[in-house]
């Protein structure tokens, strides 16, 4: 942000941000340098707890990201994403840990969010909640959210089908917290649209896979500069949520977009896929916003490109009046 910048009313790190973004965490994906290059860079950084393999390496890994951060003159907030799943005892063991290494956000994807909001702001979190409809996002404004990240159609790993029109104008007309935006969010001119939507934040997530930083292999890296929104396959056969997934990944590993193996209704997991689909998490996944990924940069490349798109699109006449003949 820049020294003119007017107070944020919702969010009190909006002068430590460089751009209204949050590098969202990503299953397999967001590594401890992928969070430490987006906190470099100006914006919020968060990891998946289920990156790592065990409690031990997550904290190694926290205390990594805290100890980059602590170098920096001004200090970008870092999140972490936990589920909702934990029993009381690992929730709270996690939720202290997050306390004691720096981290301001908690980010809770699929499931109740409703005890993760209560144990997270006792030790001084916040929590910002998944949501792509107004149901799920008003049971997460019912147990006290701070922030409602707002998935809209298009988005890879976990996406919704309503349009960001509808669906940021209606959570904000309800909602006085912290909206994010998400869903193909790929370029300087959607995290502006954000704002103007109504939002506070925008959330992005497979630009980020496709930089030096990613955990990602460099096949799926290549496959999204490669990738159109045409190679993706919306679908929830694959574990259960529904999301995009890109259909040469799919159609690498012997599956159908056409076709896809039949699971049990309601039920997560993956033992409905054939035996070559091992492990599952081979088959990659993608938003919309593929179409606008041509290159594999690092962070810090990324973001001086998503500014110079960011400010040009904020410079930019939405409507140019003509004087009447």
């Amino acid at each position: 942000m820049t020294d003119t910048a007017l107070p944020h009313p919702r969010l009190p790190y909006a002068e430590r941000l460089r751009l209204p973004l949050v590098c969202a965490p990503m299953y397999r994906v967001t590594s401890p340098e992928l969070v430490i290059a987006a906190n470099q860079a100006g914006i919020v950084g968060a990891l998946p707890r289920n990156n790592a393999p065990d409690f031990a390496t997550f904290d190694a890994w926290l205390a990594r990201i805290q100890a980059a951060a602590e170098a920096q003159p001004v200090r970008a907030p870092y999140a972490v994403n936990l589920s909702t799943r934990f029993d009381a005892d690992e929730m709270e063991r996690h939720l202290t840990l997050c306390a004691r290494r720096g981290v301001e956000l908690i980010i809770s994807a699929t499931g109740d969010p409703s005890e993760l909001i209560r144990r997270a702001h006792g030790h001084g979190l916040q929590v910002y909640a998944d949501a792509v409809n107004l149901h799920f996002a008003r049971k997460a404004m019912a147990a006290q959210v701070d922030g409602v990240i707002a998935i809209g159609a298009g988005g890879g790993g976990h996406s919704g089908t309503v349009n960001h029109l509808s669906l940021v104008a209606a959570l904000r007309r309800e909602f006085t917290g912290v909206i994010v935006m998400a869903g193909a969010v790929s370029n300087g001119a959607a995290i502006r649209a954000a704002e103007i939507l109504g939002a506070d934040l925008a959330y992005m997530g497979t630009r980020f896979i496709a930089t030096q930083e990613a955990g990602a292999p460099e096949a799926y890296k290549q496959m999204l500069v490669d990738a159109a929104p045409t190679d993706l396959a919306y679908t929830d056969s694959v574990n259960g949520v529904s999301a995009n997934w890109l259909v040469p990944s799919l159609r690498a590993h012997g599956l159908d977009p056409r076709a896809m193996p039949a699971r049990d209704p309601g039920v997560r997991g993956h033992a409905h896929l054939p035996e070559a689909v091992v492990p599952w998490q081979n088959l990659w996944s993608a938003g919309q916003g593929v179409a606008e990924i041509h290159d594999i940069p690092t962070v810090a490349q990324l973001l001086q490109r998503l500014e110079a798109e960011y400010h040009a699109a904020a410079a930019t006449p939405v409507f140019a009046r003509r004087a009447a003949p």
